[in-house]
Parts: C-alpha cells; structure tokens; sequence
C-alpha cells in the first residue's frame, strides 16, 4: 500500500497535522508503512491496541493520549478498552516459600471452587507440612479459571497450584445486594405484621372475638390431639434402628486413616529423640501454697494494669531460667557429626512451651525469656497459645528452643515422663494439683502438691546436676520473693 493510499484512510481531522504529513514523505525514503496501516486499522476497527504498537515510528507524534484529542474516533472509552484487555490476563499462582527446611507439603483443602472471585491476598487454598498449615494467598484480584493439583497431593515450592484470570467483578453482587435491599422491607413488614405493636393488639381481640366465635367447632380437635401424638411417636422408633446400623454391641470393624503430615513428624521426632539421647527422668514434689498465694494476690492488678491473666506458666520458666545460672549445661545441647562431639553453651534462653492442637503437640518458642519478667513471659505465652489454637502459628513462631516445658497438669495428668525435644538437653514437666498431707514442721498439714518430672539426657547431664536444677526449681516455686531479687 502507498503513501498516498494511507493518507487516504487517515480521517480529514489528521491531514493538516504539519507531524503527519512529515511522516508521510518518510514513508516514501524509510520502510515505515505498516505506521499507516496500524493507524487505519485503529480508525476504522476501533482496537487501538494495534494502534499503540506502532505509534513510536511515527516522528513528532505524541503519546496516545494527546493523539487521542486529536483523532476524533480514538476515544477515551477505547483506551478504557485497551485497559480492561490487559486486566484480563491470566496467572498462575505457585506454592510459596514455607520455610528453609521445609520444601515440600499436602495440599490439604481448597478454600474456593472453580469461578469463584477472590480479593487481593485472600485465600485459596491451604498447605499441610510436618509443623504448621501455610496459606496459599491471591496475589491480585480475579476468578480462578483451573486448580493444576488435586486435594491431598504432594506439591512442592514454585511449582504450580492454580490459574488465576486477573481483573473481573464478584459475579453477582451487585443483584445479590438489590435482591436483599428488595427482601428487607419486605421482612419488616411481615415482622411488623407477625409481630403486632402494643395498639394492635388491644384492638385485634375486639374485631377477632366474632370470628373466634364462628371457629369455636375448630379448636375441639384437642379431644383428636392423641391421634397425631401416636403417629409421631410411631415414628421415633426409627432412629435407634440407624444407631444399630452404626454401632452394633459386639461389632468387629476397623477404620484406616492416614496420618497427617504433623503427626507423621511428631512420630519421627519422637522416635529420633528415642534412638538419639540417653534420656532419665528425676522427680520431685513442690508445694504450691507461696505461688498460689501469690497470684491471688496481683492477678486482679495485673489483669488490670497489663492485660495479663497471671498464671503458672510463667512463674516455673522464670524459675526454670534462675535455675539455669547454676547448672549451664541444662541450656546446652550437643550437636556435630556421629551423633555430636560438640557442646554449645547459650548465653540466652528460648523456652519452648508445648502447646496441644486438634491436630497434634506443637512448642512455639517465647524467645530471649531471659530478659522478660513473669508478665511478659505470661503475656508471650498467651498469645502463642491462642495463635496454635487458631492455628496461625509461623514457622519462625516454633523454630529453635533451647528447653522445653510442658503442662500435662491442665489434662489432669498426675505424674509423667516428657521426651526430650531434640536437640535440646532437657524438659520440665508440669502436673496436676493435688491436696495432699504433708508434714510441715511436726505436723500433719494439707497443701497443694505437684509432682515435677525433669527429663534430661544423661550424655551432658549428670545425676547430681539434673538433681540440683531441679531443686532450685522447687525452692524458687516455695518462696517466689526469691525470684523479685
């Protein structure tokens, strides 16, 4: 196609303009014609898409908002157009970076269906991994046009989870609203209707004493109420006949299900802790009048002043970290090849407080307790006790821990032997409460006794000083003014 040819199709409002013309003589020395070609593709079919990818050849023309006062047809609701094209493009969302050691999980449910629309950052689906659930998010607004794995497959990190159509509107919104706004006032009237105002009501017996009159043979049927009692209760029968289906006395079935992927990690940390260390467990009784004294005393004024419900997790990790300026060692562990040769003394104290979930036993990490007193080690705990059960616990929430503590106490437990948490050194287990007599200098007296549990691995500990760290434990649990000095 020539110049000249080009020149034609270009709308009359263009051939004045003294850039145009320019490039038109160019056209004749430089090979620039498909400029020409793109424009009247523009003007006459309207996609100025086609248009913008060869506005640059055109010397002295400006951006396409400017050419776009200038052509009369290249309106702005093109460009609008040309916007909402590029809005609908797809995506594919991946599996995101869990953590570094873990690189793999189940996808465990998906969180929306096939054509549904999703806002920004919410939720599609979630990924079960050996420690906590991971949440796979939107990263911009769109429909989901196709899942690429199944519920319950092994996915790995980036690889490829769903398609997402970006752009787009919730579908049916808009009328959902106008039919509730539209359903509202009619609710009401039938609430003002079924639920007559205080006039109403003295006048409606006026007006409905006749007609109460006229149906009095109505109401007798409470002489005929046993016949439709009989027939309900001809019908109760029914359900124990399902309940036998279900659970038959003497019945021999099995049902198998698969372990989760928490509780297949907590079988084989448990199973390694096991194999790995020379685990003992020492035992001791610790009266619990002082501390229970003192938390009657300043839980009102610390709930009041801090927010904090003051309980006895907090006193035993401050007594436990106190206890620990003597005997080091229960705040080490051993690490290095062939099952370590190597000790590592920590100068800090990430206690991990054992936690249980509906799907397992997790120990968020209260980190550097050592420089918190009992209101925030309390507060810390809290709050990593309400993000498990609302099972928003992180990865970085449970990595690391130095010692462990864990409350079988709250279940009821009277006496237990906890495991070790590799790699560390050593766990304190807490216990149920019970009055018991004790002799308290030549007397019979009733108390508060729990029995602690210490379970430590005998490769680093000694008796004498697993023994010692346990009877600080108890001495700062007695007297808590020694924990204030």
């Amino acid at each position: 196609m020539s110049g000249q040819q080009c020149l034609r199709r270009v709308p009359v409002a263009l051939r004045s303009v003294p850039a145009l013309r320019a490039s038109v003589r160019a056209v004749k020395r430089t090979p620039a014609p498909r400029s020409y070609s793109a424009i009247s593709k523009a003007t006459s079919s309207g996609l100025i898409g086609q248009a913008s990818a060869y506005a640059t050849p055109l010397s002295g023309m400006e951006p396409w908002l400017t050419l776009d006062s200038r052509l009369g047809q290249l309106t702005s609701q093109r460009l609008w157009n040309l916007g909402q094209t590029r809005n609908y493009a797809d995506t594919v969302v991946k599996v995101p970076q869990m953590a570094e050691s873990i690189t793999e999980g189940t996808l465990k449910q998906w969180s929306k269906q096939v054509g549904d629309y999703v806002e920004q950052d919410e939720e599609i689906a979630t990924i079960e991994t050996d420690k906590i659930d991971v949440s796979v998010n939107a990263p911009e607004a769109g429909t989901i046009k196709e899942f690429l794995v199944n519920e319950e497959d092994t996915v790995t990190v980036g690889q490829d989870l769903v398609k997402l159509e970006l752009g787009g509107e919730p579908s049916g919104g808009s009328k959902q609203e106008a039919k509730e706004e539209t359903k509202q006032p009619a609710s009401k009237e039938q609430e003002t209707s079924s639920q007559p105002s205080g006039e109403q009501e003295q006048s409606k017996p006026k007006e409905d004493k006749p007609e109460l009159s006229k149906q009095d043979p109505k109401p007798e049927p409470s002489k005929q109420d046993p016949k439709p009692q009989s027939t309900k209760q001809d019908s109760k029968p029914q359900p124990p006949k399902e309940d036998s289906k279900t659970a038959q006395p003497g019945g021999r079935e099995e049902r198998r299900v698969k372990m989760n992927r928490m509780r297949l990690r907590i079988a084989e940390r448990l199973k390694q802790s096991q194999n790995t260390a020379a685990s003992l467990t020492t035992f001791n009784e610790v009266d619990m009048s002082s501390i229970m004294e003192f938390r009657k005393l300043y839980k009102d004024e610390i709930l009041k002043n801090k927010g904090v419900k003051l309980g006895f997790m907090s006193a035993f990790s401050r007594a436990c970290i106190l206890a620990m300026r003597d005997v080091p060692a229960v705040n080490a562990s051993i690490e290095g090849p062939n099952g370590g040769d190597t000790i590592v003394y920590r100068d800090y104290v990430d206690v991990s407080v054992a936690v249980a979930t509906e799907k397992g036993l997790v120990t968020p990490v209260v980190r550097n307790a050592e420089s918190l007193d009992m209101v925030g080690i309390e507060k810390a705990i809290a709050d990593l006790g309400k993000k498990a059960r609302d099972n928003k616990l992180t990865i970085e929430d449970m990595a690391g821990g130095t010692f462990t503590i864990s409350n079988g106490g709250v279940f009821g437990s009277l006496m237990g032997t906890p495991i070790i948490n590799l790699p560390q050194t050593a766990v304190l287990g807490l216990h149920a409460i019970k009055d018991k007599p004790v002799a308290i200098n030549g007397k019979v007296e009733i108390r508060p006794m729990m029995y602690l549990a210490l379970t430590y691995d005998h490769r680093l500990l000694d008796g004498r000083e697993a023994v010692t760290f346990l009877v600080k434990i108890k001495e700062y649990i007695e007297d808590p003014r020694k924990m204030l000095l």
